[in-house]
Order: C-alpha cells, then structure tokens, then sequence
C-alpha cells in the first residue's frame, strides 16, 4: 500500500463483490476499513432507484453504515452528556449520538474515498460520498438504475454494455484481490498435498449450474473424455466446487486424474496453484470469477468449458469478449494498468 489514505469498502457480504472492492482499494494503493450495508427492505431498495433519480441521497434507507459511525461516536466523549448527577432521557441521548454521528460525516475523516461492489452498495456509496466534505465514491460493476453522473468513478464490465461516459471505465473481467504473496502460499500448500511432477501441468475447473448455465454428467463425460485424449503425458489435476452436482463429482471422481480435489470430501483449494503451475487451464464458462482469475494470472493458456445456455445473457458475453481478446483460447492475461490509472485521475488520487 501507498500512504494515499484509506477507503471505506461497503460490503454487503458477498465474497465475490466485496473481493473486488478490496482489489479496487489496492489497484487504487490504498488501505481499507470494511463496513456491512443493506437495505432495510426490499422496499427500502426500490425506494433508493427512485430517491437517487430526484436528487434525493440518505442513509436512511439503510441499514449498517449509522450503526457503524454511531459505534465510532459512543467512543467519543458527546457533548450534552448529563454531569454531576444530571440524567439524560434515552431520547435526549440517541438524539445527541445521532447529531454527533452526521458530526463525524461531516469532519474530515482520514477515508475520503468510498467503494462498492454490487446492487446493494451503489446507492450506500453515493450517499456516504455526499456525507462526508470532498469524498469521492467508486463502484465496480455497472450501476444500471442509478444516475451515472453522480458516480465518481464506476469500473464496469464490458459484458454490461455500459454508457460511453467521463466516469466510466470499461474492464473486460472481474477484479481480483490476489496478490503474488497470496499464490506462493497457495503453491506451497498444493505441493503438501502433491509430490508429483508439474511442468506439464493441466488443471481443470468445475463450478455448477445456475440459471444461465446447466450441467449434466453426459455433457461433462464428453468434455472429460476430450481433456484426457488432448493432453496425453500431460499431469492432468481437478477441483470440483460447492456448486458441483454430486452426480457430476461421480463422474469427474471416477477419471484417473494426477491430482483430485472433490468438494464434497475435501475443501482445500488447489486453485491458486493450478493459476500459477498450469500450462493449460479449463474452466466452467459459468465461472466468471474462476475465468477472470485465470485470464489474470500465470502463464496458462485459458479454456472456457462451455455449459451456457442459449441466448444473448451477460455469461455468453463475458465469455465472447474474452475469447474476442485473447484471454479465452490464449494466453494473452489482462492488464488493467491503465484502467486504474484513469480510476485514480478520476477519484483525486
């Protein structure tokens, strides 16, 4: 890290968001205070796609982000406090820690820029930002709904087709929080758990169904089958996922692979090292995040397995785009240098 300041990450915990607002934070050189956000409702959700339209930013609509600054104030002497015996009301007492608590929004704090990731920050991030004199706000995915203009910044999926304008900045694939630190660590537990050889390594990578994808043990034999006849001599390794039908880790448990990782019986995760020992790497194409890492890192050649269904969804064209440049049935990696050099000309930094 940089000694730019700090930002404030809104999480609505969700590893896969939350993750790339910390790499956001570090591509920004900055370090970084999580905290919780949600709406109250639904409802409350709704409310804040029409509240952001008329001009209308409050943390009311929210829950987390008044708890966390009125936490910080409980720890600050509050003015109006009772004395000698004197005793405030609970009301006269909530009142004053909710005037110190805008108090804190309105100082100037050392974290003067505001992240998040996903439907359930955007409206927090922009609300934050106004609180707080000269913070400025970024969010990573495209906050379709919301006003643009009232982003600082917004990193943005290409997949996402987003607006052609001042403060957005196209990324062609998910963040990633990883660092080198992290798959040296990642490489050095794989190579507990496996002695054998790796400069032919080939890894692949199941993830599971969803509701732009399918997976079904006949159509994961014929892809297995295709693997093991293209990489003969090759030390072909695996991991399943949580998500991965339990007939399909049967069926992948049932081929004579180098290394297995099946999720059900084990979740140690070999991933790190696959990225980094591979020369080739096949991924689930519902795997975004999987496809992102490995199209980031190492030196692998990227397959997109492709269990997608039909039709023009943001998973087909995340997958296209990628394949378009390089990174999927390549081994062109993405780099993103100059998409955060203008995320920090556009955040002050």
């Amino acid at each position: 890290m940089t000694n730019n300041g700090k930002a404030i990450v809104l999480t609505d915990g969700k590893a896969g968001h939350e993750n790339q607002s910390k790499a956001f934070a570090r591509a920004l050189g900055l370090d970084f205070q999580l905290v919780p956000v949600k709406f109250k409702s639904p409802f409350h959700k709704m409310l804040s796609y029409l509240f952001d339209r008329i001009g209308i930013r409050t943390l009311g609509l929210l829950q987390g982000i008044e708890m966390f600054f009125n936490a910080e104030a409980r720890n600050r002497p509050l003015r109006g406090f009772a004395t000698r015996g004197e005793a405030n009301t609970p009301s006269e007492a909530s009142a004053e820690r909710r005037r110190e608590s805008e108090k804190s929004l309105t100082g100037q704090p050392s974290s003067q820029v505001i992240i998040g990731t996903g439907s359930g920050t955007f409206y927090a991030a922009k609300s934050l930002a106004r609180k707080i004199s000269g913070a400025k706000c970024g969010v990573v995915l495209y906050p379709r709904g919301y006003q643009l203009s009232s982003f600082d910044c917004i990193l943005a999926p290409t997949f996402d087709n987003p607006a052609k304008l001042p403060n957005v900045v196209e990324i062609p694939a998910n963040l990633v929080a990883n660092d080198a630190d992290f798959y040296e660590k990642g490489v050095a537990a794989f190579k507990e758990r496996y002695q054998g050889a790796t400069d032919n390594l080939v890894g692949v990578i199941v993830g599971g169904p969803n509701k732009c994808s399918s997976m079904t043990v006949e159509w994961m034999k014929s892809r297995l089958d295709e693997i093991f006849a293209a990489n003969k001599g090759a030390q072909l390794c695996v991991t399943t996922s949580r998500r991965t039908p339990a007939e399909v880790e049967a069926l992948v448990d049932s081929y004579p692979w180098n290394y297995k990782l099946i999720y059900s019986k084990d979740h140690f995760n070999p991933i790190p090292a696959f990225v980094q020992l591979a020369k080739r790497l096949y991924v689930t194409a519902e795997s975004t995040g999987m496809l992102s890492e490995a199209c980031t890192f190492g030196k692998a050649e990227v397959v997109a397995l492709d269990n997608l269904k039909p039709g023009p969804h943001k998973f087909r064209r995340f997958v296209e785009n990628l394949r378009q440049e390089g990174y999927v049935d390549g081994c062109r990696k993405v780099d993103l240098s100059a998409e955060f050099a203008r995320a920090r000309e556009l955040m002050g930094l």
